[in-house]
């Protein structure tokens, strides 16, 4: 992301950069539809053994909660977390692709697109329209796009930035 933002830069472009928050990403993962892989046998039961049966305890002053079962989420500081939210979330490449807009993914995805500065409005009705769509899709997997704390970022060099100034809304 970092060269494809320098590169732009380097030919006289501007970037906006999306960041986009998206609350308790790892205790929404729902173990239902983890068989995006075309995973079979014992590989699928191992996984599928891994999420069943999973329960949780509060602990608040000293004292603990009765158990309670979990049929989603993902368990934290595990080696396979990050893989098993992976695989939940990975076709939301597909939005991304679908509106020509660069990405990284993880738990705070971040999406960008380089334009000339003659171009900001196109770039920001690209970005606002795949964002709706993320949006739509965070809903459909059960995640929440916390639209309050999601950001845009302008980058460039200093003389192409000034040339936008005046058209980005404050």
């Amino acid at each position: 992301m970092l060269n494809d933002v320098i590169r732009a830069a380097d030919e006289g472009d501007v970037t906006a950069l999306v960041l986009l928050d998206l609350s308790s990403v790892f205790d929404s993962v729902d173990h239902a539809t983890q068989q995006r892989f075309f995973i079979e046998g014992s590989a699928l039961m191992w996984f599928q053994s891994y999420l069943s049966d999973r329960s949780q305890v509060f602990r608040a002053n000293g004292k603990d909660s009765k158990a309670i079962r979990v049929n989603c989420s993902v368990p934290r500081g595990s080696v396979l977390g990050p893989l098993e939210f992976i695989s939940y979330t990975g076709d939301v490449t597909d939005i991304f692709e679908r509106h020509h807009i660069g990405y990284h993914l993880f738990t705070d995805d971040k999406c960008y697109k380089s334009v000339a500065p003659s171009e900001v409005d196109l770039a920001r009705a690209c970005l606002r329209a795949c964002v709706a769509d993320v949006h739509q899709w965070c809903q459909s997997r059960r995640l929440h796009l916390n639209s309050s704390k999601s950001e845009i970022i302008w980058l460039g060099t200093r003389h192409t930035l000034q040339k936008i100034a005046t058209s980005i809304p404050t």
